[in-house]
C-alpha cells in the first residue's frame, strides 16, 4: 500500500490513527509517506491537533498520551541525556508495534496533543491578575530611587507605599486623576487614590475637576484640595504651600481650617502656626519645568538609541534587523536594516497600524487583530541564534500569543511565544519528525507589565546545548538543550502564525499578539549575556 498527498486515502488514513482504528498496513504506508514529504507531515500534525483540541474531555485526552509516552519509552529503553524540563516527546498508537520504524506514525499521531497537554496541564500561578495599584508612574528624569523603592519604568503601576527618590524628578498620576511632580531628596506616601503623605520634599500638583477632594497630608497638618495646582516643600518643622490656580483648604493639625486662594502662599509652622505671605513661582521653577525637562531627556535617550543601534548594523552575524523606521507604502514592507548578507530579507506588513514607539520620534507597528503580522524568510542554516525584541503587551489574548513563529513544524524550526499565564517559551522542533522540545520559563509577564515597554531575548546555543529566556536584560531561565543544530527559519511571522490552518481554525491555532512591536533583531550566534543587558540598557526608554 501507498499515500500520496493529497489523496482521499490519506485523509481516511489520518482519521484511522486519530480514531485508533489505523492498519498496520496503514501505518506502515503513513510513515513512508510522512517521512518523504514535510508537507504531509505539516498538515498530519495540524489535524491532529485540531482532533484532540476537541475532544470531550482535552485533559484526560492529554493524560492518555502522556501513559502512553511512558509505556513508549519504556517498552524502547530510556535514551541517556542531559537533564531537562522538557525531554523530546514521542508518542504510540494502541497498536502494538513490532520494530521500532513503525513508530514514526505514531509518533506523530500524538506529538501535536502532547505539546498541548504539556501547556495546558502546568498549573497557572498567580502572576498578578488582581491589582492594588493606586497610581502609575508617567515619567522621570534622572530619577535616582531610594533603597526600598524598586526601580521604576514609564507606565509602572503604584501600589499604596513608600516612594523614596534621592534625586532627579519623576511625575505620578493617581488613578483620580491627581497629578503630581515631586523631586528628590524627596519621600512621597501613596495612600489611595485619593490621599497621599509627603513626608519630605517638594511637589507641583494639579488636581483637575474628577478629582475633587484629594488629600494630602505633611507632618504640620492636611490640605484637602477642592480643584486647583498648587506647590508643596515641607521638612520636620514645616510646610509651605503656593497656589497658583483655584483654591486649597489648610487643615492644621490642631486649629481652624483656612482657605488660601491662588497668588499666595502659607508656611504652617509647629504650633499650628499658620503665615501667610505672596507666592514666588521661582521656588518651583524647577517643577514647573518638568515637561521641558522630560522632553530634552527623551530626546537625548533617542538619539543615544538610534547611534547604538547604528554600530550594531555591520555585525555579520545581524540577519534581521527590523527598527520600524524605514517604511516602503508602495510594497507595505519595513527595510531589514542590517548590513549583513542578508539585508535584502524584508518585513511585508500584513494588517497592523503605525504608532508612537518607545520616544515620539520613533513609529513603532501595532498587532490589534488576528490577522496582523510581519511576514519575513530568512534562508541558511545555524549553529545558534538570538532573538529580541522590545515589545509593549497589551494583552495575553490567546492561549499561546506569538512573539516570532516559524511557519509550520518543518525541522530545525521554532516558536517564540508568550503563554496567557505570563511564561516565555521556545520550542524547538528536531531534525526528524516527531522531535520537539518546550523550553518555558517560570510565569514573568505580569498584569503590571501590560502596557509598559519590555525588552524580550532568547538565546538558542547549540553548541553550548543552552536556551537562556531573558527578561529586561536579566536572564530569567536557563535550559539543557536536545536539540541538535543546525537550526533554520525561512518563511516566518512577527506577532502572528500560519501553521497552514484551514480558513476557519480552531482558537488553539490563531496565535495572535496583542500588542506594539518597536524593534526587532534576529542574530545567527549566542549572544552572551553582557551583550543582552546592553541591548536593554542601550534600548531602555527610562534610562
Amino acid at each position: 500500500m501507498r499515500l500520496e498527498h493529497p489523496s482521499p486515502q490519506f485523509e481516511d488514513a489520518v482519521a484511522a490513527v486519530c480514531h485508533g482504528t489505523a492498519s498496520e498496513g496503514e501505518l506502515r504506508a503513513l510513515n513512508e509517506l510522512l517521512r518523504r514529504d514535510h508537507r504531509a507531515r505539516d498538515e498530519y500534525l495540524l489535524r491532529v491537533a485540531l482532533h484532540a483540541r476537541l475532544a470531550s474531555d482535552p485533559e484526560l485526552f492529554a493524560s492518555t498520551a502522556a501513559t502512553a509516552a511512558a509505556e513508549w519509552r519504556g517498552a524502547l529503553g530510556a535514551k541517556k541525556s542531559r537533564p531537562s524540563q522538557t525531554a523530546v516527546r514521542t508518542e504510540t498508537s494502541p497498536v502494538k508495534w513490532l520494530w521500532p520504524a513503525l513508530a514514526m506514525a505514531a509518533t506523530l499521531a500524538l506529538i501535536a496533543v502532547i505539546a498541548w497537554g504539556m501547556w495546558r496541564r502546568s498549573p497557572k500561578p498567580d502572576n498578578g491578575d488582581a491589582s492594588s495599584a493606586v497610581a502609575m508612574l508617567v515619567r522621570s528624569v534622572d530619577a535616582r530611587w531610594g533603597q526600598g523603592t524598586p526601580v521604576l519604568r514609564m507606565g509602572s503601576p503604584l501600589p499604596p507605599g513608600l516612594l523614596r527618590l534621592e534625586a532627579g524628578m519623576a511625575q505620578v498620576v493617581f488613578y483620580q486623576g491627581a497629578r503630581m511632580v515631586f523631586e528628590g531628596p524627596a519621600e512621597l506616601r501613596l495612600v489611595s487614590v485619593t490621599e497621599a503623605e509627603l513626608g519630605s520634599g517638594r511637589l507641583l500638583a494639579e488636581i483637575p475637576p474628577p478629582a475633587r477632594g484629594f488629600r494630602l497630608r505633611t507632618a504640620q497638618g492636611e490640605l484637602m484640595v477642592p480643584g486647583s495646582a498648587f506647590g508643596v516643600a515641607t521638612t520636620p518643622e514645616q510646610t509651605e504651600v503656593q497656589v497658583f490656580d483655584g483654591e486649597v483648604e489648610l487643615r492644621p493639625l490642631a486649629g481652624l481650617k483656612q482657605l488660601l486662594p491662588a497668588g499666595q502662599r502659607a508656611v504652617l509652622a509647629a504650633g499650628n502656626e499658620v503665615r501667610r505671605m505672596e507666592a514666588r513661582r521661582s521656588a518651583f521653577a524647577s517643577l514647573l519645568a518638568f515637561h521641558e525637562r522630560s522632553l530634552a531627556a527623551a530626546a537625548f535617550r533617542y538619539e543615544q538609541w538610534q547611534f547604538a543601534s547604528a554600530s550594531r548594523k555591520p555585525d555579520p552575524n545581524l540577519l534581521v534587523h527590523l527598527d520600524f523606521l524605514d517604511f516602503d507604502p508602495a510594497d507595505w514592507t519595513f527595510r531589514n536594516t542590517a548590513q549583513s548578507g542578508h539585508a535584502w530579507v524584508a518585513g511585508t506588513v500584513i494588517g497592523g497600524e503605525r504608532v508612537e514607539g518607545r520616544w515620539r520620534e520613533k513609529p513603532a507597528l501595532e498587532f490589534r487583530g488576528v490577522n496582523d503580522r510581519v511576514r519575513l524568510d530568512v534562508p541558511g542554516e545555524f549553529d545558534a541564534l538570538t532573538l529580541s525584541a522590545w515589545v509593549l503587551v497589551k494583552g495575553l489574548d490567546r492561549q499561546f500569543n506569538a512573539l516570532f513563529m516559524c511557519d509550520g513544524f518543518a525541522p530545525g524550526t521554532i516558536h517564540w511565544l508568550i503563554r496567557r499565564d505570563g511564561v516565555l517559551g521556545l520550542t524547538v522542533f528536531g531534525s526528524e519528525p516527531g522531535q520537539f522540545q518546550i523550553l518555558a520559563s517560570p510565569p514573568v509577564i505580569t498584569v503590571g507589565q501590560l502596557g509598559l515597554w519590555t525588552h524580550l531575548a532568547v538565546v538558542l546555543d547549540g553548541p553550548g546545548g543552552r536556551v537562556t529566556h531573558y527578561l529586561d536584560g536579566m536572564p530569567v531561565s536557563r535550559h539543557f538543550l536536545e536539540m541538535e543544530p543546525p537550526f533554520r527559519i525561512g518563511p516566518a511571522e512577527l506577532g502572528n502564525w500560519n501553521g497552514g490552518s484551514e480558513a476557519d481554525p480552531h482558537p488553539m491555532l490563531i496565535r495572535n499578539l496583542s500588542g506594539v512591536l518597536d524593534e526587532f533583531e534576529l542574530f545567527s550566534r549566542a549572544l552572551s549575556e553582557q551583550e543582552i543587558r546592553e541591548l536593554y540598557a542601550r534600548g531602555n526608554p527610562d534610562l
